[in-house]
C-alpha cells in the first residue's frame, strides 16, 4: 500500500516552506496568483541550506500541521549544488515529510535535482514554479468546468419538463 496521500484538486489554503530570501518563494507566489489568486498563501520562511536548516525546515512540516488549517504544503528550495540542497537529504525532514498529515509537494532544486525528501513527499515536482502549477487548477479551467456542469443541469432539467409534459399529456 502507498502511503502517499492525494494532492487535492482545488486546495484553498497553501502553506509555503522555503526561504524568504530566494527566488523560489517569488516563483510560487506568482504563479499561485496567476493561476488562482483565490488560494490564500501562508508563508513560513526557513533557512534551506547550513547546519541549522534541517531542523528548521522539520519544525515548519510539523508546526503547518498542528495549525491544521492547510490543505496543502509545498516545501522547497531552487537550485544549487548537492551539498546546498543536502537538507533535504537530512532523516529529521524525510520523517516529517512522511508523517504529514497535510500532503506535501517538494520542490528541491532543478529537473536533475533529487532528494530523500522528494521520495517521501506526496508528489515531487521539478522545480518551485511546477510545483505551484501542480498545486493549482487555473480559474479559467474552473470556470469552464462550471460552464460545462450549468450545461449539462440545463439540458437535464430540460429533458425532465418534456419527458414529464408528455406524461401529462397522456393522461
Amino acid at each position: 500500500i502507498s502511503l502517499k496521500k492525494k494532492i487535492p484538486t482545488y486546495p484553498r489554503k497553501i502553506g509555503i516552506i522555503t526561504s524568504a530570501e530566494g527566488a523560489a518563494l517569488q516563483d510560487i507566489i506568482n504563479v499561485i496568483k496567476r493561476r488562482a489568486p483565490y488560494i490564500k498563501c501562508y508563508i513560513y520562511p526557513v533557512p534551506v541550506q547550513g547546519h541549522t536548516a534541517p531542523k528548521k525546515i522539520a519544525e515548519a512540516i510539523n508546526n503547518m500541521n498542528q495549525y491544521g488549517k492547510i490543505d496543502l504544503l509545498i516545501v522547497g528550495r531552487g537550485g544549487g549544488s548537492l551539498e546546498d540542497l543536502w537538507s533535504f537529504n537530512d532523516e529529521i525532514v524525510v520523517r516529517s515529510i512522511v508523517h504529514s498529515r497535510i500532503p506535501i509537494i517538494t520542490a528541491v532544486g532543478h529537473e536533475t535535482d533529487t532528494t530523500l525528501s522528494d521520495y517521501a513527499a506526496d508528489y515531487n515536482a521539478p522545480t518551485p514554479s511546477a510545483a505551484a502549477e501542480i498545486a493549482t487548477m487555473n480559474l479559467d479551467e474552473i470556470l469552464q468546468k462550471l460552464d460545462d456542469l450549468k450545461d449539462r443541469l440545463v439540458h437535464n432539467i430540460y429533458q425532465t419538463l418534456i419527458s414529464y409534459s408528455e406524461k401529462i399529456k397522456a393522461l
